[in-house]
């Protein structure tokens, strides 16, 4: 493909809009379709571009949170999205807040204002064919284009329901209660389970059957799988419910008394390292400080720090590691690019983060220079790295969390790890940057 040919972008959303900056900023023409106003997604009001529509919080600012260093990174890589949130910001304590309205303008604007781009109002109904691609459609892809893109990865790729159990941080278990074990295995296993008497099940039954849970959004319904109802929708349906499904006890020995539980909790391990633990079973509908709440009743949970809070809600995404190349090209078609919220992170932040990603490595593509991803060690290579090696067959889309971080050189008080992984990561993105030849801005965090 010649250089000057114009790069497609399917979708005007954080990473579309994103990717399509980082493509202009190196000279490349863009062309960039979206379906609104002539199409709206069941969750869409605006037709302008980069519309955030579920909060107007991009999260934590402080670097030595993940998402605060995430967002210091894209800055030094120049992003739009960190330029528009930082023109339209409103106050709201540590947290990077903006007028909607004012920062989906923002961005617009400025993306009309290059000479390169051309933005078209249509719905693109099949990925186009022989041409540099960048899929950056989000978690409620259209209907047609989903089938599109399920003839292009297989329909046991793509997936359009999300259930999601909470991940908490190995450190915060009290492994003085739990054992590890496997169904029926004597000697030891893969899973860690937290056993429960009677009287702790029952409360712990009432509480979660009582638990507020997130009301329904205008463009949800209240469907639920089989395979994936909400573990409160379990408890409310009668108390023994959940001792035959995620929580039976069934083929499981406590060594420490011999007997099998009066019911169970089993954590799966996330990472290869031990950092993280998923609750099996435990997708939920529950607000955030109800799930914090209700599940730290849990014995050996009681003081639960949680990486990821379970959810159920609908959303288009890819199996990425099963498809992606850690340049977020399709592995059996390269000039196909996914960035965004499809590939499986979560959160406006992640979702640009991706498709600035995505727009470097297709200008790379295009310059003919090699395609190297930003180091492990960084928030954004620590992100891409989760989405293309995770397991495929448990994956799960997730926000950046330290978990997806290779461990410090050495033992840091908890309190102060951030703050080490943030000056790691900026010095290594920094001289990534360097050896790749891309301009940047100087962090804060290493200019002081």
């Amino acid at each position: 493909m010649s250089s000057q040919e114009s790069i497609i972008i399917i979708g005007g959303g954080l990473a579309g809009c994103e990717a399509a900056w980082q493509l202009l900023r190196h000279e490349h023409p863009v062309t960039l379709y979206e379906m609104k106003p002539s199409v709206f997604s069941p969750a869409h009001r605006s037709a302008h571009l980069a519309e955030l529509v579920c909060s107007n919080s991009l999260r934590s600012n402080a670097i030595e949170n993940a998402v605060g260093l995430l967002k210091e990174e894209m800055r030094m890589l120049n992003s739009l999205i960190m330029e528009a949130a930082a023109a339209t910001a409103v106050p709201a304590g540590k947290a990077l807040a903006v007028n909607r309205n004012q920062f989906s303008l923002y961005i617009e604007e400025r993306l009309l204002t290059q000479k390169k781009i051309k933005i078209i109002r249509e719905e693109i109904r099949e990925v186009p064919a022989h041409r540099i691609v960048i899929i950056a459609t989000g978690p409620l892809t259209s209907n047609a284009l989903s089938a599109s893109i399920t003839n292009l990865t297989g329909s046991n790729y793509l997936y359009f329901y999300d259930a999601i159990s909470p991940i908490i941080e190995g450190e915060s278990i009290n492994f003085d209660r739990v054992f590890r074990s496997s169904r029926y295995d004597s000697d030891g296993g893969d899973y860690i389970n937290c056993p429960m008497e009677k009287d702790e099940y029952e409360k712990f039954w009432i509480a979660l059957k009582e638990g507020e849970d997130v009301p329904l959004r205008h463009f949800e319904e209240a469907k639920y799988f089989a395979g994936c109802l909400p573990v409160e929708h379990l408890a409310r349906s009668g108390k023994d419910t959940l001792i035959f499904g995620p929580m039976k006890p069934v083929g499981l020995t406590n060594p420490k008394t011999g007997k099998q539980p009066y019911a169970v909790v089993q954590l799966r391990q996330e990472d290869r390292e031990g950092i993280l633990f998923n609750m099996v079973g435990f997708q939920t509908k529950l607000t955030w400080p109800e799930q914090r709440r209700v599940f730290r009743m849990i014995p050996s949970l009681e003081n639960a720090e949680f990486v990821r809070h379970g959810s159920i809600h609908r959303n288009t995404f890819i199996n990425s590691p099963a498809l992606l190349n850690n340049a977020l090209q399709l592995r059996t078609n390269n000039m196909i690019f996914f960035a965004g919220q499809i590939t499986g992170v979560e959160g406006y932040v992640e979702s640009a983060a991706m498709g600035l990603i995505a727009g470097l490595n297709a200008s790379c593509v295009l310059s003919g220079r090699k395609n190297v991803p930003p180091p492990h060690t960084t928030a954004i290579g620590a992100l891409l790295h989760y989405i293309t090696h995770a397991d495929h067959k448990t994956f799960q889309p997730m926000n950046v969390n330290f978990g997806f971080f290779p461990p410090l050189a050495r033992k840091i008080r908890k309190k102060d790890r951030g703050l080490h992984y943030a000056y790691r990561a900026l010095r290594a993105l920094k001289e990534w940057q360097d050896n790749a030849g891309l301009s940047h801005q100087n962090p804060a965090a290493l200019s002081s």
